[in-house]
């Protein structure tokens, strides 16, 4: 079903499966990636989860972060931080409106680095957490003054950034640059599962490592010839890893 969710009088747009209420005891929280949307063909690896974790039992709950897919915003005003508050509520949504015991985060990409911090923030909350390619390098990025090819100056960062045709805007560089990622993270220590392509050629499998060295209670898998999308050969046994991991 279609859910609305409002954070700062923006209207944040969700799709909640697997369910035909409202209230349920365990949900799965899914989070995209930079200048992507919550996954509407199965071109998508949220859209895959989210279906096979119904397949499983599992309830979902996935949106769109503010100025992307259906939800209001402008991309050019979004950052991290922005992405955090977008979580927020979505994670208050599931604890009260939902009123559900177990509170599963899923991100990928920089969906990843906000659920991982937000784990951290809401660790009596969150239950389990699992990290898809998360994006930590986009700090190492922001400091050298690079996004996924396009370049600027780190040291003197302009009003906006043209990245493939999406218009960043430069509190996304400002911000990023100093963001606390690990440092939040590490303050999270419930169950936690990293998965990494080891063919990503967006995001390095050496930010999971270093991820499952600070984290306390993870374990990570390193997935052959998948890249940062996971839409290769191996997509089924990541599909499995994550539900497995949930429901054991």
């Amino acid at each position: 079903m279609e859910i609305t969710i409002k954070r700062d009088g923006l209207k944040l747009y969700g799709l909640l499966e697997g369910t035909t209420t409202i209230k349920n005891d365990t949900i799965a929280i899914l989070m995209h990636g930079f200048k992507g949307n919550l996954g509407y063909d199965d071109s998508k690896i949220l859209y895959a989860l989210s279906h096979y974790l119904n397949q499983q039992g599992i309830p979902t709950l996935r949106f769109d972060f503010d100025g992307t897919g259906h939800s209001d915003g402008e991309f050019k005003d979004m950052t991290v931080f922005s992405e955090i508050l977008d979580g927020m509520k979505i994670i208050d949504y599931a604890h009260t409106t939902m009123q559900a015991k177990k509170i599963y985060l899923i991100g990928h990409s920089q969906g990843g680095v906000v659920a991982s911090m937000l784990a951290a923030y809401y660790r009596d909350i969150i239950t389990k957490l699992v990290l898809l390619a998360p994006a930590a390098t986009l700090k190492d990025d922001a400091l050298k003054g690079v996004c996924q090819g396009s370049q600027y100056d780190p040291n003197h960062i302009p009003e906006t950034v043209d990245v493939h045709g999406f218009t960043v805007g430069g509190d996304y560089f400002r911000t990023a640059q100093l963001l606390p990622i690990y440092e939040t993270a590490q303050h999270y220590s419930g169950p936690t599962l990293l998965i990494h392509g080891l063919a990503d050629n967006v995001v390095s499998p050496e930010a999971s490592k270093k991820y499952n060295v600070i984290m306390p209670n993870s374990e990570l898998h390193l997935i052959p010839e998948e890249g940062h999308m996971f839409n290769g050969s191996r997509r089924q046994e990541i599909l499995e890893l994550v539900a497995n991991f949930l429901k054991n």
